[in-house]
């Protein structure tokens, strides 16, 4: 079989050969894009070559290239119906190559036409000279098992589009079996003919569906762009692999074309982009299993066709070079010397105990540390609140900077100018805002919305957070936001007339407009304070690491700060195009999922937590030793609506693009050599690591949506866990916040985590030992990614944020903390709002008027609650654990999870429960 060819190359060779290139050529250089008007660029030049090529082919021995098909009799003229039938079978083949589908089922056609060679024929030639591949030639058996193989090395687990692809196959089917010459027996549907001779008519038919087609694509999504030189060319190629292949199964077999068809698709795959090693090996395995098919099935006395099997190296150098660059990638990673992520590792973990450890102690001391930080008295009820989170051992007791941020604003507002300007944006039209009324009688909530019904959970959510405080807590009302987005940005100069307006005039300070800029940039909305802003922010000193110009996230504040950060302008789909944006100017207290650094929501613990999909169940993780090496995400195109080409700068759209490495550019990464660590530049991107896909292309115009199907590989729809199989979990912003990122924390993978959105945790969550932060850039990923991966010191530190991040996840961000979180909000507003809420006197800072009122409302339940004279508590002697605080007996049934499908942590702690967007 590889023995060197002698003697003249045989025609039959040439064509082969010829069609073997051009296939391969075609395919990798085809697109989604000029699919179409290749393809009829193919059609309208194929009988000029035919012309031109075919003058000089009656020149070659007449025995080999004579007027009909070796050993083939000649044919009627062919029929109207079959040229049409024929020309829809190619057309339809057209359409699904189009819309991005790779023709899964194409290597089945082989063992079909076969078999229905066998069937309609009575004298199909054996041609295999190989005991090896003469089965997988001249056996349906043999051909179908090297089609499921082939089938199988490709297959990706998207059925749907697998099931798709069986309509394409089935119209090439149809077209092969009336191309199919010979004896027959019996009738056929269409008369056979050869295509050769009715090149013109057919080629004519398929210009004018093709043109049909491109008519329509008009109409409904407008002409995709095009590269002119790249589609010309594209289309010469494709008529000289038609007219080769045409030739070559005139003269053996129309098998001939399916094998090099599935050669040309199966050797042209992109090693350099599988995910997983084995299919990349098996898909050379493939190629030379097709390769072996296209040889094979020529006739015994071509000479030289073993020549052919050249064409396996169009499989095998790319694989080879692949290899050859994984190993260089792995060998030139930093080992011996300290790495700038074990450098951030430490320092965080210092910083993280120095923040466990300066916690108050006792209740004096938080009374105290609040009037240090905030230069007032702490809320009412805040000798409650101490009691409940010291009850549940909250490890947060003074950290809430953010949220007296958010809050500060407002005080230069009275408690009735909060309760006017809450009630008339609730009323304003398409405020899209929820309106929450808290009985603290009942610990009940009821929100209502002008014309929603659904509120996303939000009602249940807070009412199970609450359920076991009857009569702790005072009534209060607030307003939530609807939307993923973000809504409020309070001016520098909003309240300053708060306490001078006159009888009778309009109040500055309560004045307020809403805008719907969905869909339009908002960038120099979000930025257009910052001078104001800048002034008042503050900055926490950082320790240097030496980070070899790779951008680290070594200050999270500072890398969120969009005043800091003009390039962010065009990062993030939030600022480029924000699915729904209806942005408030005023002094409003709305609690948001998330917000900006420039934005002033009050961000919160939103309902999303406990969606049903997505909470941790440790039956869906599995070890840290038994999780692929590798990085994993999946989701959809959220995060901005795409209606021109600009979604190329969203933010997902961009981690998809880097993770599939699909502009290949070049990447930073940190070099070792001779002891000597240094940035090097490299197009390679290690494809073995990345497990990263959309699964859903939505929020796009129609253009932009079949832009983006054009330009991604997707994923098939995955199962909820699967994350939980990898050790590296990628998270990053939808409209919003990502829910599933509390589902990940809780795992034993570890999460790394890109935001542009402040959230309620972030004073309580450390990067660099809880989640691995990423920049908006994501230059670092590459690099982190290797290290972690390519490293046993980086596989350890990985494992040690995994475990560092599950275990705080079960202390600091439970059920309890987050209704702690909560109250505090609550109750900072009832005091700085000069004012306490509606309907209810004021609460005493000691908590003891809380308790009176409780038992002038109900006395039983009263004495059940508190089970003890009413006298003054001091947290400065605790009280032993075998006799709880008197308010601790009260909420230790709230200690008990909530039945919301959580599992519990393997260490024991806390059962958590999770979230996705």
């Amino acid at each position: 079989m590889w023995k060197s060819p002698v003697g003249n190359i045989d025609p039959i060779t040439i064509s082969a050969g010829a069609a073997l290139i051009c296939s391969i050529f075609t395919q990798r250089l085809a697109s989604r894009q000029s699919e179409l008007w290749s393809e009829t660029l193919g059609w309208v030049l194929l009988p000029i070559v035919y012309r031109v090529v075919g003058q000089r082919r009656q020149q070659h021995d007449s025995k080999t290239w004579g007027e009909a098909p070796l050993g083939n009799p000649v044919l009627e003229p062919a029929t109207a119906a079959s040229l049409w039938l024929v020309s829809l079978g190619i057309v339809t083949f057209c359409i699904f190559r189009a819309e991005g589908f790779m023709i899964a089922f194409f290597p089945i056609l082989t063992p079909l036409l076969l078999a229905a060679q066998r069937y309609l024929r009575s004298d199909v030639r054996t041609s295999a000279d190989s005991r090896f591949f003469s089965p997988f030639v001249n056996t349906v058996w043999g051909t179908a098992v090297a089609a499921l193989f082939v089938i199988i090395s490709m297959l990706d687990w998207n059925f749907q589009w697998y099931t798709l692809s069986i309509v394409p196959a089935a119209a090439l089917l149809v077209l092969f079996d009336i191309l199919t010459s010979g004896n027959v027996k019996g009738s056929r549907f269409m008369q056979p003919f050869d295509v050769e001779n009715a090149i013109i008519p057919l080629a004519v038919r398929v210009v004018i569906l093709l043109a049909v087609l491109l008519g329509v694509e008009k109409v409904a999504f407008d002409f995709a762009t095009i590269e002119p030189l790249i589609t010309l060319t594209l289309g010469l190629a494709k008529a000289l692999t038609w007219y080769f292949i045409i030739q070559t199964a005139r003269n053996s077999s129309w098998r001939t074309v399916t094998t090099t068809a599935t050669f040309s698709i199966i050797s042209t795959i992109d090693p350099f982009a599988q995910t997983l090693g084995a299919q990349a090996s098996s898909h050379v395995v493939a190629s030379f299993l097709a390769l072996g098919q296209v040889i094979h099935n020529l006739p015994r006395q071509a000479a030289a066709k073993s020549a052919l099997w050249i064409f396996s190296l169009a499989s095998i150098v790319p694989y080879i070079a692949n290899t050859v660059a994984i190993h260089t990638a792995q060998s030139s990673l930093v080992h011996s010397q300290e790495h700038p992520i074990a450098a951030l590792i430490h320092n965080a973990k210092a910083d993280f105990e120095s923040l466990v450890e300066r916690q108050s102690k006792n209740y004096s001391a938080a009374h105290d540390e609040y009037r240090r930080r905030y230069a007032v008295e702490p809320p009412p009820g805040f000798k409650v609140w101490h009691e409940y989170v010291t009850l549940h051992q909250s490890p947060i007791i003074d950290d809430f900077d953010q949220l007296h941020d958010s809050i500060a604003p407002l005080w230069k507002l009275s408690g009735k100018e909060v309760q006017e300007i809450t009630k008339r944006v609730y009323e304003t039209p398409n405020s899209d805002l929820w309106l929450c009324t808290f009985n603290g009688d009942q610990a009940q909530t009821n929100c209502t919305h002008p014309y929603r019904t659904a509120d996303r959970n939000i009602q249940n959510y807070l009412n199970g957070l609450f359920e076991n405080l009857r009569g702790v807590l005072p009534d209060v009302q607030f307003l939530i936001n609807h939307l993923d987005e973000p809504r409020v940005i309070i001016p520098p100069s909003a309240g300053e007339d708060s306490h001078n307006k006159l009888n009778g005039t309009t109040n500055p300070s309560t004045e307020f407009t809403i805008a719907n800029m969905g869909g339009q940039p908002v960038w120099d909305k979000l930025t257009e304070f910052c001078p104001a802003q800048q002034n008042a922010r503050r900055s926490e000193p950082n320790r240097p690491v030496k980070t070899y110009e790779i951008p680290f996230v070594t200050d999270l504040p500072a890398a969120m700060d969009l005043c800091s950060h003009p390039e962010y302008r065009e990062l993030n789909g939030l600022a480029l195009s924000p699915t729904s944006f209806r942005l408030i100017e005023g002094l409003v207290p709305v609690l948001s999922c998330g917000a900006p650094s420039t934005m002033s929501d009050f961000v919160y613990p939103p309902a999303a937590y406990i969606e049903p999909g997505f909470r941790y169940d440790k039956a869906g993780d599995v070890d840290w030793d038994a999780k692929r090496n590798n990085l994993y995400w999946a989701g959809s195109t959220t995060g901005g609506f795409a209606s021109d080409d600009k979604w190329r700068f969203y933010h997902r759209q961009r981690f998809v693009t880097l993770a599939q490495n699909l502009e290949h550019r070049a990447y930073y990464y940190l070099s070792e050599v001779g002891g000597v660590v240094s940035r090097v530049k490299s197009l390679f991107l290690n494809s073995r690591l990345y497990d990263v896909g959309f699964s859903r292309i939505l929020q796009c115009e129609k253009d932009s949506c079949r832009d983006q199907r054009a330009f991604f590989p997707t994923k098939p729809w995955s199962d909820k866990d699967s994350p939980l199989r990898s050790k590296l979990v990628f998270d990053l912003d939808g409209n919003g916040i990502s829910g599933r990122y509390y589902k990940l924390l809780a795992s034993k993978s570890v999460p790394l985590k890109q935001t542009l959105l402040r959230e309620w945790h972030d004073e309580r969550l450390v990067p660099w030992v809880h989640y691995i932060p990423i920049s908006q850039g994501m230059e670092e990923v590459p690099e982190i990614v290797a290290y972690l991966t390519g490293t046993e010191t980086g596989d350890g530190l990985a494992r040690g944020v995994a475990e560092g991040g599950r275990k705080w996840f079960g202390k600091a961000l439970r059920d309890v903390d987050r209704g702690a979180y909560i109250i505090t909000a609550r109750s900072s507003l009832d005091t700085h709002n000069g004012a306490p809420a509606p309907g209810r006197p004021d609460a005493s800072r000691n908590g003891v008027s809380l308790r009176k009122r409780a038992y002038k409302r109900d006395p039983a339940a009263a004495n059940a609650i508190y089970r003890t004279p009413l006298r003054p508590y001091s947290s400065t002697k605790p009280s032993p654990p075998h006799d709880p605080p008197p308010l601790a007996r009260a909420l230790t049934a709230s200690a008990k999870p909530r039945d919301v499908g959580a599992s519990a942590l393997a260490d024991g702690g806390w059962t958590g429960d999770n979230i996705s967007s």
